[in-house]
């Protein structure tokens, strides 16, 4: 089941990123990373309420490890989308979705000593082989000497970590409650998002003056970003509840396929032959962490 739900998440999500540099280009970043928030929380709420009465309720033994794991898990994640639409800003779509996908091999770090989780051979190869077919991706070879000056390299390593975080404590926060794991990981996905759309409307409304500013702005656009968005999410906290965050982050590389589409079609951007090549060592590691966890 996690791998069917974590690629409907990785397919949802290349083409939420795609709507969502459109929309920081057009409303600014605050806007753009507040949407995924607001916009997508009716779905989510919706899908709550029929986890609870068709797949069984939940109860909350220790609260407030569930709120701490889950305020971190917000807080990074709002982090790690603004330092991937700053990428946007210094550099390409591509790369900006490139560089966040180092989040695999750091989940799997992260994981070993908070999750207790342990990962084959073969599953480490096939994270390893992931993040290095990122980096030849994203990473110009030329440049390779001044990548420690790159901006766009920083945030989009930083993106990549704040994710990792994400990753980790959204599995935490899901199983620190009793009943059924999938409602469990919609309860931490609906907290998230209100956590998220409280925090950064407020920032949005104090900075702009307007108490409409969250729901007036490109709304069409905002509402497309919240619900693919929405969908993603909860693929992703679905995959994080059920396995290692690690496995389920290496088998959504498969979304950069997606991004390969989506910068040559949407944005005109050229796709290279170090790109290519660095989509087949990716497609190698989704091969191999499938295989290790069949």
């Amino acid at each position: 089941m996690w791998i069917f739900v974590t690629l409907f998440a990785a397919a949802c999500q290349a083409m939420r990123t795609a709507h969502q540099k459109t929309l920081s280009q057009e409303q600014g970043f605050l806007h753009a990373t507040m949407a995924r928030s607001l916009y997508g929380l009716p779905l989510v709420t919706l899908y709550l309420f029929v986890c609870w009465f068709a797949l069984g309720s939940i109860s909350f033994p220790l609260a407030w490890q569930f709120v701490g794991y889950a305020t971190v898990c917000a807080i990074a994640q709002v982090f790690a989308t603004y330092l991937m639409l700053r990428v946007f800003q210094s550099g390409s779509f591509a790369l900006g979705t490139l560089l966040a996908k180092t989040e695999a091999v750091l989940a799997a770090l992260i994981g070993i000593p908070l999750l207790h989780h342990s990962l084959s051979f073969m599953a480490w190869m096939g994270i390893v082989l992931g993040v290095f077919g990122a980096l030849v991706m994203s990473i110009r070879l030329e440049n390779l000497r001044h990548a420690h000056k790159d901006l766009s390299l920083i945030a989009g390593l930083g993106s990549g970590f704040c994710f990792a975080i994400t990753s980790v404590t959204a599995s935490l926060a899901s199983h620190s409650l009793e009943g059924s794991i999938i409602t469990s990981a919609g309860a931490t996905l609906w907290y998230v998002l209100a956590l998220q759309s409280v925090i950064l409307c407020t920032i949005q409304i104090v900075l702009m003056k307007d108490l409409n500013a969250p729901i007036n702005r490109s709304v069409k656009l905002s509402c497309k970003v919240g619900i693919l968005s929405s969908l993603g999410s909860i693929g992703w906290f679905t995959g994080f509840a059920l396995v290692n965050p690690a496995l389920v982050k290496t088998l959504g590389q498969a979304e950069i396929l997606g991004t390969l589409y989506l910068s040559k079609r949407r944005f005109n951007e050229r796709i290279t032959s170090q790109q290519w090549f660095g989509g087949v060592m990716i497609l190698g590691s989704v091969v191999l962490v499938t295989m290790a966890t069949i």
